[in-house]
């Protein structure tokens, strides 16, 4: 716990050093600085290393390719590359500690049942501790039964559930680090397949019985919005509205397919990764870009930080080091980093990158996401196509299980990519290719960086909202896409203070950036542009239509609103009962509590977003702008010296 004080009073240290001399030893702004950089800990997978740092990275001087490692043949390979990525994936292991029971029966058919401890567990198969008197017991036994609980976040989502008599054979045996004796275990089918087979098939079954009921019962209440449409136009128009874009969303989402792999199309790629204050995930983040299944000779990552105050330099240049020493993957030539003079703003640090980038496309990483290892390969398919102007792949939380908050938004991105922006490929008309992870064409990004970099709205300066900005640029005259299987995972805020201050921002630059699109989204595919505007109107409208139907009807005709109540309860359990039926996830029912939480405290940050747009603070993290409100505020209080910038 000492470690963890002394790294962020280091930090909080380096910060003050950075603010204006005359506010240097403000103790408010310091205080408030000091309480930003202290997270709450987030719980995340853990996988066991690897001998290799760069296990998923081709070889270069033995030749020996991905596919030769795993045992896929190279007919197999060109047919279908999936083979590769879900080897990969059910061969991963994760560090868990939970309780196993094993049976044993031997070769008399007598049953002996012992209990183990879990070390680790993949897709395939599982290594415990055990007594070492059992040693014999199990080489020489004929089968095994295992039966162990898998914990929430120690697998991915998806595989949380019970195992109960999973038949499994003996691999191996060996003593580990702390002179435990372990026995290693291989599955006779895939955790997936048991749970298919045990679990996922009655799931599936409910969750499909959930959607038709909830859809058919949306529909017949929309129905009657129209019976009675006459003695209220307005009203009942908006919940039409909002009940049809709801459903195509659905409907054209239900629709989507990726774009396949090409195993010959890989075009050369520079992956930019924008850096500000991000000391505690910039490592893994630089990690899981280079270690990518893709030729070495087409891949390069740029780290450009934004002048940070805290740690990250250090933390950039010392994995930079480590990587540069390691033999075969030429990446002294593949990997390096830029620092800015000044804190200037993530717009110009991607602008940055982009100048120095070497190859015709650019994948946008931020500091806080993790690739896929087969991100790159995924994310650059749409692009055989010669009109598609960017791609933007889907993200997942990594910090899911964290509490109840993590869990909410987990359900919250799934929906938002796998169905809102998958809807939007269709069309191939994707309106925010998100930061976390996004491929651009450089010659574009190029192209538009000036406009990008000195875009203002309403006479005021945009200091966030790049990701939609420069899709809107790209959008006018090239198409944008959504590759499902173009995969990171990122940290999600962990705590409703700093969620709130995101989702400020996220609509105050969605607002900004879908007023812009809204100029041109006419020109696009029919379908696609009435369903955009629909979401531009939906969204902006729904604070007046809640006070309307929660507030005035109940207040001036005395009708309690259960209609729309039951209307928004129908609303929240379709995106539940459609994360259950794609991910399967025992994360489903956080998708009501989303919903319900959008309601009550979310949706009133949009009339709040019509009147601060023009403002430029971060609000999650600590940059000058951020800074410069603090000081606004306390003078506004009185609270520090007009001339002096201090504390009275």
């Amino acid at each position: 716990m000492n470690k963890v004080n002394d790294k962020n009073k280091k930090s909080f240290n380096r910060q003050q050093n950075n603010l204006p001399p005359d506010t240097q030893n403000d103790e408010t702004i310091a205080s408030a600085i000091k309480n930003a950089v202290v997270p709450k800990e987030d719980i995340l997978l853990h996988s066991t290393s690897d001998r290799r740092i760069l296990p998923n990275v081709p070889d270069k001087d033995s030749k020996r390719t991905n596919v030769d490692r795993r045992g896929i043949s190279n007919n197999e390979y060109q047919e279908n590359y999936a083979v590769s990525k879900e080897k990969v994936e059910t061969g991963r292991r994760y560090l868990v500690d939970y309780a196993v029971k094993i049976q044993i029966i031997d070769q008399n058919g007598v049953k002996t049942t012992i209990t183990g401890k879990a070390v680790d567990l993949s897709g395939s198969g599982i290594s415990c501790k055990i007594p070492v008197k059992y040693k014999n017991y199990i080489e020489n036994s004929t089968g095994i039964k295992l039966s162990f609980k898998i914990e929430a976040g120690t697998m991915p989502e998806g595989y949380e559930m019970k195992i109960k008599n999973i038949r499994a054979k003996w691999v191996r045996s060996y003593v580990d680090e702390n002179k435990d004796f372990c026995c290693a275990f291989h599955f006779d089918q895939l955790l997936a397949q048991y749970a298919y087979k045990n679990r996922q098939v009655y799931m599936l079954s409910i969750a499909s019985a959930f959607m038709f009921f909830i859809c058919a019962f949306i529909v017949l209440m929309r129905s009657s919005s129209i019976l009675y449409f006459s003695f209220n136009k307005v009203l009942y128009l908006y919940s039409i509205l909002a009940a049809t874009f709801l459903l195509t969303r659905y409907l054209f989402g239900a629709f989507y397919k990726s774009t396949p792999i090409n195993p010959n199309f890989t075009p050369g790629v520079t992956i930019i990764i924008p850096c500000f204050n991000e000391e505690k995930w910039i490592k893994k983040t630089i990690l899981s870009c280079i270690n990518q299944d893709y030729p070495i000779d087409k891949l390069e990552v740029i780290v450009v930080d934004d002048c940070s105050n805290d740690n990250s330099v250090e933390q950039i240049k010392a994995i930079i080091n480590i990587l540069h020493n390691e033999k075969g993957y030429d990446l002294q030539d593949r990997i390096r980093y830029h620092v800015q003079p000044a804190n200037m703003g993530k717009r110009e640090a991607l602008a940055v990158g982009a100048k120095l980038a070497k190859n015709d496309l650019l994948v946008f990483v931020d500091s806080d996401s993790f690739l896929d290892p087969f991100a790159v390969r995924n994310i650059v398919q749409p692009f055989q196509d010669k009109k598609m102007g960017g791609v933007s792949g889907r993200t997942d939380v990594a910090n899911t299980f964290t509490n109840t908050l993590t869990k909410m938004q987990s359900v919250r991105y799934y929906i938002a990519f796998r169905i809102l922006k998958a809807a939007e490929g269709l069309f191939d008309a994707v309106t925010c290719l998100s930061g976390p992870l996004s491929c651009y064409r450089k010659d574009l990004v190029l192209k538009y960086s000036n406009a990008w970099l000195t875009q203002k709205f309403l006479g005021q300066k945009a200091t966030f909202g790049d990701d939609r900005s420069m899709t809107n640029f790209i959008l006018r005259s090239h198409r944008t896409d959504y590759q499902d299987t173009a995969v990171c995972s990122t940290i999600v805020p962990n705590t409703y203070k700093i969620f709130l201050r995101q989702q400020m921002r996220w609509k105050r630059s969605w607002l900004r950036e879908s007023l812009i699109a809204a100029t041109f989204m006419w020109k696009k595919e029919p379908f696609m542009a009435l369903s955009f505007y629909m979401g531009l109107l939906v969204p902006m409208l729904a604070p007046v239509i809640v006070v309307y139907n929660l507030i005035y009807i109940p207040l001036t005709h005395r009708v309690f609103p259960l209609t729309f109540m039951v209307g928004i309860l129908m609303m929240a359990l379709l995106m539940s009962v459609a994360q259950l039926f794609l991910r399967r996830s025992t994360t489903w029912i956080y998708g009501v509590w989303f919903c319900l939480y959008y309601e009550a405290v979310l949706l009133w940050q949009m009339p709040v977003a019509w009147v601060t747009f023009w403002k430029s603070t971060w609000g999650t993290r600590m940059t000058n702008a951020d800074i410069k409100e603090i000081i606004k505020e306390k003078k506004k209080e009185g609270m520090v010296d007009d001339k002096k910038g201090t504390s009275i």
